[in-house]
């Protein structure tokens, strides 16, 4: 029986979606589906990947709807119990798919998993041995440019990257789905966050390992898109996560986090971007608001709170 669907979301990946695919079956030997979600990349890389691999599904958008749209197609087209998000920019290492199965069946409240994520042009270093999101409102992968000898044990984290992670479909189905006002970063925090206030876990597992480039469809690390729309989208997720006590409670950190993080982008060339980002963010949080909140969910709003503050201890003191 067939327990995982693999959904690849697809832009222009040419250069990167066919290696993805062949690592896929040549890597891992568990019985799996491939979905690929193409949004509108008529690049030739979804007719190189059919070409070889006949039994791959593909569903072809008719323009670029984004990340969020994407992989929700995918997510509601799968009738498997458990669904792996996969970017085109990944290779998998050896039973990759496997260890990912193996460590998120292991428990009915183990929402996602991610596996230890490696740089493609330095394998010698870490891109995300999980990911984490602190009271300062940042987001940060754990063990970025660190030793791959490090971070070798299981362990809970705040949320997963929608990069490589295998998330359990029926969850979805209590907490929602991906936001598609975010359309492409922190889109993983986001629903990691609302897993957390529902009280489930999210797990990093170091046996399974993927190699990934990183921002191949946007572009450099920073650009001014990715600027924009993480500082936008921070701003959303904080609304739609936090209650207004925890935001007030939470404030001093908050401005100073989002202060520091715009002299930081001001020295890179990005200050403008990154405010304009803020701007739109609180100019879409007005617009929506349909957050829920359950009286019955204080104490998880607690753990998540100490969670913040462990989180940034952690990223202080690496």
């Amino acid at each position: 029986m067939c327990e995982v669907t693999i959904v690849i979301p697809n832009y222009k990946g040419k250069e990167y979606l066919f290696s993805c695919v062949k690592s896929l079956y040549e890597k891992d030997q568990t019985e799996k589906k491939i979905l690929i979600i193409d949004n509108a990349s008529n690049d030739g890389s979804i007719e190189e990947v059919v070409k070889e691999y006949p039994e791959v599904e593909c569903v072809m958008l008719d323009k670029n709807y984004g990340f969020c749209r994407a992989v929700n197609i995918g997510i509601e087209k799968t009738d498997t119990p458990y669904v792996i998000l996969l970017n085109n920019d990944t290779v998998i290492k050896d039973n990759y798919v496997k260890y990912l199965l193996d460590s998120i069946k292991k428990d009915p409240n183990i929402f996602s998993v991610e596996p230890k994520m490696i740089q493609y042009h330095d394998p010698s270093k870490i891109d995300s041995a999980g990911t984490y999101y602190n009271a300062l409102g940042w987001a940060y992968a754990y063990g970025k440019d660190k030793s791959v000898k490090k971070y070798n044990n299981i362990r809970k984290i705040f949320a997963t990257c929608g990069g490589a992670s295998i998330y359990r479909k029926k969850v979805f189905e209590e907490i929602g789905m991906f936001d598609e006002k975010h359309f492409a970063y922190l889109e993983d925090i986001d629903v990691g966050y609302r897993a957390r206030i529902a009280g489930y876990d999210n797990l990093y597992e170091p046996k399974s390992e993927v190699i990934h480039v990183g921002s191949a469809a946007s572009g450099a690390r920073y650009n001014e898109f990715k600027v924009k729309m993480s500082s936008r989208n921070n701003v959303y997720l904080i609304y739609k996560n936090m209650p207004l006590l925890q935001i007030l409670w939470n404030a001093p950190f908050l401005v100073a986090g989002f202060g520091l993080k715009a002299l930081f982008f001001t020295k890179k060339g990005f200050g403008r971007e990154y405010v304009a980002g803020l701007k739109n963010g609180i100019t879409i949080s007005r617009k929506n608001r349909d957050r829920k909140f359950k009286a019955d969910s204080g104490r998880r709003y607690i753990q998540v709170q100490l969670e913040l503050y462990r989180n940034l201890y952690r990223l202080l003191k690496k």
